[in-house]
């Protein structure tokens, strides 16, 4: 089970983008953090403990749903699942502050296309802004809460695309390439993610590396 695991590393990576993202969504990324302690430091933005273990229990939730009882404490040590979440988060911080130093912005335009087509605040496929209210009451959360933490998310994404869009698969890349078609399109596929996954891994470390980073690894431990 690992081992294919494993195989599918691409799959767990866009997972844990998906689940903090989620979190994130739902206003972890608005927590009043300053009388919180921090699991870690990135230049001025910080993560709290409890933005930390709201994301890490997603991911494990998330990883219980689609592996019901393959998923064990076993496996998820051999995952190094608490780390690679925090690690996760810190990326996260790592191009939002990126993206803030090119200038890279989220317009109000973009936010409202995001928030009236999400399906949580549509009946009938049309936005209703008392569902939107009451859902966000429900999560305890005001509108301008959660409206940071999206353009925030959105601002991070932004980040993401401007990275992968430098990414080019060369006609070397493609050598070898199967007949068939449908073959051949999910080969280049595969090509194009993990090019992108390479050179956002990259840019994020050339980042780090330019960055101070604290961890506080012994309060999640």
């Amino acid at each position: 089970m690992l081992q294919s695991m494993r195989k599918h590393a691409k799959f767990f990576y866009f997972l844990f983008f998906i689940v903090i993202l989620s979190f994130v969504f739902w206003g972890v990324g608005s927590l009043d953090k300053s009388a919180s302690v921090n699991v870690a430091e990135i230049g001025k933005e910080k993560i709290s403990v409890e933005e930390y273990w709201k994301a890490y229990e997603g991911v494990r939730a998330r990883f219980r749903d689609t592996y019901k009882e393959n998923f064990d404490e076993e496996m998820e040590k051999k995952l190094n699942l608490k780390e690679t979440v925090l690690n996760s988060l810190i990326d996260e911080r790592v191009l939002l502050l990126s993206a803030k130093e090119l200038g890279l912005t989220v317009t109000d335009k973009e936010l409202q296309e995001v928030i009236v087509n999400d399906p949580r605040f549509m009946r009938d496929g049309i936005f209703r802004k008392d569902i939107y209210f009451r859902t966000l009451e429900l999560n305890r959360l005001t509108p301008e809460m959660f409206e940071t933490s999206t353009r925030q998310q959105l601002l991070e994404l932004k980040m993401r695309r401007l990275v992968w869009s430098a990414v080019d698969v060369t006609q070397a890349d493609l050598r070898n390439m199967p007949t068939d078609e449908k073959a051949a399109q999910m080969m280049t596929q595969t090509l194009v993610l993990n090019e992108r996954d390479t050179a956002l891994r990259s840019y994020i470390d050339n980042i780090k590396g330019r960055m101070v980073i604290k961890i506080k690894k012994d309060v999640i431990s």
